[in-house]
């Protein structure tokens, strides 16, 4: 039956490698179930009710991808996002958290209207077969750079060298962390034991590495044991249901055209972020198909649709973006392929809804050396990309880079559209590009106008 619903034998599959890939992403992703609420709490909300938002948006968001996409993703509530949420829109914009579920809402349709039309897919459509490639490397070592940064072993200090041989705050430079520390004395264990089954090509690699170095940092005082004391089963999530105030958001002080623009922004950054991750790992396993016309398989458009509901269904619950994890190619790698990976990941995730002291204890120092491997995985699309030809290494380089300095996909595919678009112009050779490229790097510098002067 699972066979016939998820095509397992066609995508060389089995229940088993789907159920070791959707535990090993819900265990690389699953710091956002208390990451989240504790960034949006500071805006007012209430914790234990984002908590339990955050919990069943992933539910029902990553079902949605793995029973009507049939694919190996898993959706929650967006990191940078969130703080986006918090600082920015709630913050700096003085709007309040409930007008800005409003906007992520309205976010959540204008994105869905946009799919349905297939402004989606002629996007995807537009993006030439180098920048595809781009995205896969930029993606893998943005992956790779949040493992290091997560795990500690890079660490950020004041630099001793500034242009007036006085250190400053402005000087803040990543660097190696001394190796002194149980928590990054365990990361680096945890990097050795999983590069080692990697090497070995042991089967669920990641994830006994996650376990095993989940278990070492237990007498190293870094895996906390689980604490059930102030544990409350299944919290109440009336403060944040359905609290969404569109009325305010009309109303509110900031003027109509900056509540235009911030819904703008939240919308290109799911849009793209969403983007990023579908082209950056399904290309690579094969999981979505995108021919020489830039014609894409019907599972990707599906995608597409799901990524967009799971936005509004978030909103509803009390959360902020909800979007579809780049964590989400840590299950790939090991073999996930069909939506059979997203339906064990879902279950994970309502699992942790009455497990969540045992979830708290798998440190980032264990699931760090996942991220930082995957990298490795992701990184040799690079050798398909023509860097003797500067129209296509110019854009190909700002993808690569941007995505893991900026800490953001978004920011690497802006950076990418908008030195195309300018090398297309130099090298006249403009009219090779496709329309879409010009207008959206328009956008994205009108974009870039509007956070400066936020």
């Amino acid at each position: 039956m699972l066979n016939k619903i998820f095509k397992l034998k066609e995508n060389n599959t089995t229940v088993f490698t789907e159920f070791i890939a959707g535990l090993t992403t819900f265990m690389a992703m699953s710091y956002i179930i208390f990451i989240n609420p504790s960034i949006l709490s500071q805006t007012g909300m209430d914790y234990n009710s984002v908590y339990m938002a955050t919990i069943l948006a992933s539910i029902v968001g990553t079902l949605i991808l793995g029973l009507y996409a049939n694919v190996p993703y898993v959706q929650s509530a967006g990191l940078g996002i969130n703080a986006l949420f918090t600082y920015t829109i709630c913050g700096s914009l003085g709007f309040t958290w409930q007008q800005a579920l409003a906007m992520v809402f309205i976010c959540g349709l204008i994105s869905f209207i946009i799919t349905l039309t297939s402004v989606r897919k002629k996007i995807i459509k537009a993006i030439p077969t180098f920048m595809q490639e781009a995205i896969t490397v930029g993606i893998g070592l943005f992956i790779t750079y949040i493992g290091l940064k997560s795990s500690g072993i890079i660490e950020f200090s004041v630099s001793k060298i500034s242009e007036f041989g006085i250190a400053n705050a402005a000087d803040v430079v990543p660097q190696l962390a001394p190796f002194s520390t149980a928590p990054v004395m365990l990361a680096v264990i945890g990097l050795i034991i999983t590069a080692t089954l990697v090497i070995k090509k042991v089967k669920g690699a990641y994830l006994l590495g996650i376990l095993i170095t989940t278990l070492i940092g237990i007498p190293m005082g870094v895996t906390p044991l689980p604490d059930f004391s102030n544990y409350q089963v299944l919290p109440s999530i009336e403060p944040t249901f359905l609290k969404l105030d569109f009325e305010g958001l009309l109303t509110a002080k900031t003027g109509f055209i900056v509540a235009a623009m911030t819904i703008f922004t939240l919308c290109i950054s799911d849009l793209f972020d969403t983007i990023g991750t579908f082209i950056g790992t399904g290309k690579k396993s094969g999981i979505f198909k995108i021919d020489e016309n830039g014609n894409m398989s019907k599972n990707l458009e599906r995608a597409m649709i799901s990524d967009s509901l799971a936005t509004t269904v978030g909103a509803l619950l009390g959360t902020s973006n909800v979007t579809t994890y780049v964590e989400s190619s840590a299950g790939i790698e090991v073999g996930g392929r069909t939506g059979l990976t997203a339906v064990f990941a879902a279950l994970c995730f309502a699992l942790s809804l009455f497990l969540s002291p045992l979830v708290a204890c798998v440190p980032m120092a264990a699931i760090s050396p996942v991220l930082i491997l995957i990298g490795v995985a992701m990184i040799e699309n690079i050798g398909a990309i023509d860097w003797k030809d500067i129209v296509i290494a110019i854009p190909a380089f700002f993808i690569v880079i941007m995505m893991p300095l900026s800490y953001s996909i978004t920011t690497g595919i802006q950076f990418g559209f908008i030195f195309y678009a300018l090398a297309g112009l130099v090298n006249k050779k403009g009219k090779e590009i496709s329309p879409l490229i010009y207008i959206f790097s328009i956008l994205f510098i009108i974009s870039f106008v509007y956070q400066a002067l936020a």
